[in-house]
């Protein structure tokens, strides 16, 4: 377990560098120079040369590359240009609140695709059957933008029971408030994260819903099944314990390629309900053409899902020894 561990958590390397490599060739191509985003239309060329030159914009693109990998060795991720401050830093004050809804919304996703997609195919061929499927359609075709502002519309504007924008205090933090007498504090956060969290989670849950019905219905079919009900066994524990224990196998595996799409949706989702996460810090660092930001940002994207795969993939390997011994 240990040496399939140690292989997987190797593979993030290659991983992280390729991530770095394409975004620095994908802002290359965008138009546009950001000294002259920053120094305004009316810099004279002089002084667009001489802050290129204080940037390192002048350097060949390969120079500069060699120049970022080099610093990420020793733990540096460069200077925003436009905030004049450390990438690192900046990406840190706002990583919580990304990390914070995407957790959530995943969450949200698993516990109503996992029960939809059970009740479905307990009910095969039945009209909840047909409405489930219905439903999880209708989540996997409408954008995660318009979900959100059709919750914003339901439930702040029309109903005023949620708030549309906005974020609360930290979860943890609330949480902490809740067990020192202050349960307002958490009831105020969740909120504020329950309609851009169902919002980003709407697609992943109809993906594990239609995914867990397959998979439900296949396992229900095998021979194991039909043994534990003649030895008497009650169908909820034969349901829960033999046949959705078998049916979450390929359901792990999805869990952590949805975690991936969870935090691209959040850069929409976060803009749609003014969450200060990485989303709105993403939009704000492409149009200035931030480039050291950019490249952190999505450098931090790309090792937060590469963790969660290692996560997934161990939880994997400990459901199914096969994995590992493969």
């Amino acid at each position: 377990m240990l040496a399939y561990a140690i292989r997987r958590l190797l593979l993030l390397v290659p991983m992280a560098a390729g991530m770095v490599i394409v975004t620095f060739a994908l802002l290359l191509m965008v138009p546009g120079d950001p000294a002259h985003v920053l120094l305004g239309p009316e810099a004279t060329p002089d002084m667009i040369a001489n802050l290129r030159a204080s940037l390192g914009l002048d350097n060949p693109w390969y120079v500069r590359l060699w120049d970022y990998f080099a610093h990420l060795l020793q733990g540096d991720m460069g200077r925003s240009i436009f905030q004049n401050a450390p990438v690192s830093q900046i990406i840190a004050g706002r990583l919580g609140a990304t990390i914070e809804l995407a957790v959530v919304a995943l969450l949200l996703a698993t516990l109503i695709g996992m029960t939809l997609g059970v009740i479905a195919a307990m009910r095969q061929g039945s009209l909840i059957d047909t409405a489930t499927m219905l439903l999880a359609q209708l989540g996997v075709s409408m954008p995660v933008y318009w979900m959100g502002l059709l919750l914003m519309l339901g439930f702040s504007v029309q109903l005023n029971w949620l708030p549309a924008i906005g974020r609360g205090a930290p979860l943890l933090d609330a949480f902490g408030a809740a067990l020192t007498g202050r349960p307002q504090v958490l009831a105020d956060s969740l909120m504020h994260i329950l309609l851009p969290a169902l919002a980003l989670a709407a697609y992943s849950a109809a993906v594990i819903s239609r995914l867990v019905r397959t998979s439900m219905l296949e396992v229900l079919r095998e021979d194991f099944i039909r043994t534990a009900y003649a030895k008497g066994l009650r169908r909820p524990r034969v349901v829960i314990r033999h046949a959705l224990r078998n049916a979450l196998l390929p359901v792990l595996s999805v869990i952590g390629m949805q975690f991936g799409i969870l935090l691209g949706g959040a850069v929409l989702v976060e803009q749609i309900f003014a969450w200060p996460g990485l989303g709105q810090l993403t939009i704000g660092a492409i149009s200035q053409r931030d480039l050291p930001l950019v490249q952190g940002i999505t450098l931090t994207f790309a090792l937060t899902f590469a963790i969660i795969n290692l996560i997934v993939d161990l939880l994997y390997a400990v459901v199914d020894p096969r994995v590992r011994l493969g």
